[in-house]
């Protein structure tokens, strides 16, 4: 299912949810009742648990995100990392260098068409990827530069695989979600709870008191939805992706 579908279908349950309460709960009001009679403590503490709840949904989109940032910075990094194996290998002789590009090309290809598909889905890495890695490592680090000049350009590109390998690990640990169980039960939680006060201050049938309880209950479900998405910083829509690889490898993925 698509998950703008999801967050379709979740927004108009939200809203269908609220205005179904209101109308029935309203059915059950009295001639005689009078809604200017809420008390102002009941007002000013939904009005504090509101602002509450938007502190904690304001810090959580800003968690999902970094950690979203962090995601896509990584993959940068590796990517960059490897461009620069590839580029200052141009020193070596060429039969070492075009050994060492080759086993780039082939990792870059192996993570943009296979293990990628296997982070989105699992949220891990793969042993297949890291056989290629080390098998780049192997290239460099076992060639014995042969004069001053392939000496001083040794010692840089065995930091830059470091440097690779140091990223791919980052975007391992980045893979997965990111929020514990224990903050979605919160948000959740808070979600109904505040949700539920708008029916303490004795909403009516109107359209105008309708239409902002609707639209209240759906800007709920869109930012908790929006905290889910960021949630998986590789496996959802908004996401990562691997368009640095494409940018720095066109002719090994394709682009």
């Amino acid at each position: 299912m698509s998950e703008w579908l999801v967050l379709t279908i979740a927004m108009a349950s939200a809203c269908a949810v609220v205005l179904t309460i209101a109308i029935l709960n309203n059915r059950r009001v009295g001639e005689d009742d009078d809604p200017s009679q809420t008390p102002d403590v009941i007002e000013y503490m939904t009005m504090m648990i509101g602002v509450v709840y938007a502190i904690v949904l304001g810090l959580a989109i800003a968690g999902v995100w970094e950690g979203r940032s962090a995601a896509q910075e990584s993959v940068r990094l590796e990517a960059q990392a490897l461009h620069e194996v590839s580029a200052r290998s141009a020193v070596y002789p060429a039969e070492v260098r075009d050994r060492i590009r080759a086993d780039v090309d082939a990792y870059v290809t192996y993570v943009v068409d296979d293990e990628w598909r296997t982070m989105t889905k699992h949220g891990n890495l793969t042993d297949e990827g890291a056989r290629l890695l080390d098998k780049v490592r192997a290239d460099v680090t076992q060639y014995r530069p042969r004069n001053d000049h392939e000496g001083q350009a040794y010692q840089p590109l065995v930091d830059q695989v470091a440097a690779a390998d140091d990223a791919r690990g980052a975007r391992g640990q980045n893979a997965g979600a990111t929020m514990p169980g224990v903050v979605w039960f919160g948000l959740i939680i808070g979600a109904l709870v505040t949700v539920g006060l708008i029916f303490t201050l004795q909403i009516r049938r109107t359209f105008r008191e309708l239409l902002l309880a609707g639209l209240f209950s759906v800007l709920i479900a869109f930012l908790l939805f929006l905290i889910w998405d960021f949630d998986a910083p590789f496996g959802r829509a908004i996401s990562a992706t691997t368009a640095p690889f494409v940018d720095l490898f066109p002719h090994a993925t394709g682009g």
